[in-house]
Order: structure tokens, then C-alpha cells, then sequence
């Protein structure tokens, strides 16, 4: 089995050492950048496992890095910042970062953050027998086709329904926030959108949920946003 490849993405010398030193103590592969240029180069030249990233980067913003990267890239990404406020977490996590670490860090914690994304991704290798077929519970998308089953009958869903159905599939498990997806189903995030994203979703959750004994396929995350539920 391959090592895992990971890129540290950090201008500080000091901090990036910490990580490399970790990282080959615990028999890691590690590719390194200093800037965001160099981090998105190195990102689609190598094609990393999962990505260490700084926010402060000396040219760009690691927010941007991240959404140039989500434009071509699922790889997962760890952002370990020096920012603490809520509202930087939100917007690296809206903008499509996997997990979020505070600087100063223990190497024990990060080293359980990436078992935990390991994890994650050996599950999603093994659970993708096709990948143009999503299956969770009773229900199954088929990319396809562009259709969506429950109990194997077909469900009838608006074009924005079968999109947020095929955006919170595509990232099972995982709180989405409204700006996330409202920026993924139209490009963008205002007030409305949100107000909009809301009847949308009551809709498709009537169609995943038409009785009383259906399962709840969709959570809702007051003042956050949705996730969707991974069946047994």
C-alpha cells in the first residue's frame, strides 16, 4: 500500500519543520510550499492525498488557495491557522476546507487529524464500487442517468432539488453551510438565496421522506446549514 502524500503548505520555517519532522517520524510522504502560487502548482502537478494548509501565505490568501483548488480537486484540506475567530473557520470551511486545526497545535492532535482523514478516505474507496452511482440506504443516485431512486422507484425532482440532493451525496457526512451551497447551486451567496435554499430543501425532503416511517436522509443544522445523513 502507498504511503500517504501530503503537502504542507506554510511559510514559516519553524512551523513547517514541525510538520515535516512529524510527518517522517510517523512515515509519511510530504511535498512542501512556501506560497499559494507554488502550493497550487505543487497540488496539481502531484496530486496529493490530503493538503496542510496555512491561511497567512505571503502572496495570497489560503482561502483563495483552497478555492482554485476546489475548482479541480475533492483532495481533502486541513487548514491550521493562526485565526481563531468563527468567522474565519466559516469562511475556510465555505470555501471547501475539510477540517480546521488553530495554531499553536500539538503534533498528537494533528496526527489524529489526519488518521481521521485517512480514515475517511479509505471508507470512500471502498464504498464507491462505481463511481457514477451514489447508494446510501434506500436511496440511489444515478450521475448518469441524472436520476435519483428511492426504494427504487424514481423520484421526480426539480433541476435545483436533484442538484442540492447531488451536492450534499457528494459530500455525505459533512456539514454544508448555506453560503457553501448556495454558491455551488448558483454562484453565488445573498439573502434570498438562503431564503430560497430553504423551500428547496423542504421539497426534496418531502420526496425522501414521504411517510412517517421514512428515514431522515437530511439534517438540518440550525443557523449553519445541512447535512446529509450516512445510512447503515
Amino acid at each position: 500500500m502507498n504511503k500517504t502524500l501530503i503537502l504542507v503548505v506554510e511559510d514559516d520555517r519553524t512551523v513547517q519543520n514541525l510538520m515535516i519532522t512529524t510527518l517522517k517520524a510517523h512515515d509519511y510522504r510530504y511535498l512542501t510550499a512556501m506560497n499559494g502560487e507554488t502550493a497550487i502548482l505543487e497540488a496539481s502537478s502531484h496530486n496529493p492525498d490530503i493538503i496542510l494548509l496555512d491561511l497567512g501565505l505571503p502572496d495570497m490568501d489560503g482561502i483563495e488557495v483552497i478555492r482554485k483548488i476546489r475548482t479541480w480537486s475533492n483532495v481533502p484540506i486541513i487548514v491550521i491557522s493562526a485565526r481563531s475567530e468563527d468567522m474565519d473557520k466559516v469562511d475556510a470551511l465555505d470555501a471547501g476546507a475539510d477540517d480546521y486545526l488553530t495554531k499553536p497545535f500539538s503534533v498528537e492532535e494533528l496526527l489524529a487529524r489526519l488518521r481521521v482523514t485517512e480514515r475517511r478516505l479509505a471508507a470512500g474507496q471502498g464504498e464507491q464500487v462505481s463511481t457514477s452511482t451514489f447508494v446510501n440506504g434506500k436511496l440511489r443516485i444515478d450521475y448518469m442517468a441524472g436520476c435519483a431512486y428511492l426504494e427504487e422507484q424514481e423520484l421526480h425532482l426539480t433541476p435545483i432539488e436533484y442538484k442540492l440532493l447531488c451536492l450534499l451525496a457528494k459530500n455525505v457526512g459533512k456539514v454544508l453551510t448555506h453560503t457553501f451551497i448556495t454558491q455551488n447551486i448558483w454562484g453565488h451567496s445573498w439573502e434570498n438565496d438562503v431564503a430560497s435554499l430553504r423551500v428547496f430543501m423542504a421539497t426534496l425532503r418531502r420526496k425522501l421522506e414521504n411517510n412517517s416511517d421514512s428515514a431522515q436522509y437530511i439534517q438540518t443544522h440550525v443557523g449553519v446549514g445541512y447535512r446529509m445523513v450516512k445510512m447503515e
